[in-house]
């Protein structure tokens, strides 16, 4: 395979530039709270951008456009979906948990956080806490960088653990050098980046064609399936694919960016700067798909998910078409950043610190979750060495698992001042477990089996909190009172 030159410089330059923001962004790390959590100071746009460009990975320009491209707009349900459940979570989830973590001894991570807002002093919900996360997020990590991987391999030509090795190794070195701030900055200008991307390709496209209007004419003429939203419609369908919405309120990579906001005031304008790029991409990804069914319609694509880098190709000359694939790249990396980033987090805070140096210096700290960072790269790296690897088959449960297993306890722990220990513990065992339960469950009456499994999680996760909490002694007057301080602080 010919490497193009120009597109070969342009992505060297855009990988290049993430290192450097690792390099600035290690001079200005200094304790275990700046490499966890940039010190609490993310700006509003940073902390919107950031969480946009680390929830949406390669989905947002591969997986969606892809299923645009083949089935039409109707695939569009789980973005509406999205976009519902990332608002509400804006909305009612980000100020509160902002302010909590904080008046909670400073938690810097979630499991952190559950132990001091329910005075665990066993220190099992901690445990149970990170290695849930530890287990969805590895395995998550490797599918991210087999995607990294394939993209190396269609755009350069170079063999797969090389370009895993490639991939995996600029990932990894930003990361350890400058942790949490080096992570949220290149998120930004990957937000950036993919919004632009998402916005310029199929208005190219389109034009090419004859603009918007000759566009969908012409998809109508050709399957006018693929222009309606309520196409194969059905009730456990529509509720699978709404439901992805559920998981924002669990993801630990999401919720780190609530609690590193500069103030709990910045909350309102972070979250119409993260809600309008999330809409403005969520449409363009669809119109990618789109523009995509026409302008290839005489030549099928063997694979639908590169949609996206074959309009690049085809449309552009090999500079932009550079930058639009490192586009691509920056969803994968953005993702795989925030999520490497959370593991060494959990290992650093929940386990190291807490279990076995917990009088460790920041310096000390901040070393040990530097190596953390190169332990689970390490690890899904080698998970990753081969892609059709069985055991990526769990990625599928991380998005159901964190949404059924930790959404229903962050929301009462910031909202039900009655929430126990025992309680958060059995929502976050229950939870996980039917997410797993029910992936291995098919049919049933009405299809319901067929049902994303993170509603049945969140209603058992839901339902155990409450249920074994009102069972269980009441928390402490300590408790209590640390819950009421947040509210009168909000």
């Amino acid at each position: 395979m010919t490497v193009n030159v120009p597109i070969l410089i342009t992505f060297v330059g855009y990988l290049a530039l993430t290192m450097l923001i690792g390099v600035i962004a290690y001079q200005a790390t200094r304790s275990l709270s700046d490499y966890i959590l940039g010190g609490r100071r993310l700006g509003p746009a940073v902390a919107a951008l950031s969480v946009g460009a680390s929830d949406m990975s390669g989905w947002l320009l591969l997986g969606l456009p892809g299923a645009v491209y083949l089935y039409g707009v109707s695939q569009a349900w789980i973005g509406i979906g999205l976009v519902i459940g990332a608002w509400l979570n804006w909305l009612f989830v980000a100020r509160r948990l902002r302010v909590y973590t904080e008046q909670a001894n400073d938690s810097l991570t979630i499991p952190d956080f559950l132990e001091n807002r329910l005075a665990d002093h066993s220190g099992l919900l901690r445990v149970i806490s990170a290695v849930t996360i530890l287990v969805f997020f590895i395995f998550y990590t490797a599918s991210g960088l087999v995607g990294s991987a394939i993209l190396f391999e269609q755009v350069f030509g170079l063999p797969y653990v090389s370009a895993l090795l490639l991939g995996g190794g600029v990932i990894m070195a930003y990361t350890f050098m400058g942790g949490f701030l080096a992570v949220s900055w290149t998120d930004f200008f990957q937000g950036i980046l993919m919004l632009l991307a998402l916005i310029v390709l199929p208005w190219a496209v389109m034009n090419e064609l004859g603009g918007m209007q000759s566009t969908l004419n012409t998809l109508e003429g050709m399957d006018a399936r693929k222009l309606d939203l309520f196409h194969d419609f059905t009730l456990i369908s529509g509720l699978s694919l709404l439901a992805w919405g559920l998981g924002y309120f669990g993801q630990p990579h999401i919720l780190a960016r609530f609690m590193a906001i500069d103030s709990p005031h910045s909350v309102p304008l972070s979250r119409r700067i993260a809600m309008s790029w999330m809409v403005l991409s969520l449409i363009g990804s669809v119109g990618v798909g789109l523009a995509g069914a026409v302008y290839f319609a005489d030549t099928p694509l063997d694979n639908a998910e590169t949609v996206f880098l074959a309009l690049a190709n085809a449309v552009f000359n090999p500079w932009v078409a550079g930058l639009l694939i490192a586009a691509i790249m920056s969803a994968i990396m953005s993702t795989i950043d925030s999520q490497l980033l959370v593991c060494s987090s959990a290992i650093t805070e929940d386990f190291y610190k807490r279990w076995f140096r917990p009088h460790a210096l920041d310096g000390e700290l901040v070393w040990v979750g530097r190596f953390a960072v190169l332990a689970v790269a390490i690890c899904s790296i080698v998970i990753a060495l081969n892609p059709n690897s069985s055991v990526l088959d769990l990625v599928s449960y991380a998005w159901a698992g964190f949404g059924g297993a930790f959404g229903p306890v962050i929301i009462l722990s910031v909202y039900w001042a009655r929430l126990t220990r025992n309680g958060a513990l059995a929502g976050i065992v229950l939870g996980a477990l039917t997410v797993i339960g029910w992936k291995q469950l098919s049919g049933g009456p009405f299809g319901i089996f067929e049902l994303y499994e993170i509603v049945p999680g969140f209603v058992i996760c839901t339902l155990a909190c409450i249920f074994v909490s009102r069972w269980d002694t009441p928390p402490s007057q300590a408790v209590v009172l640390g819950f009421r301080r947040m509210e009168s602080d909000l």
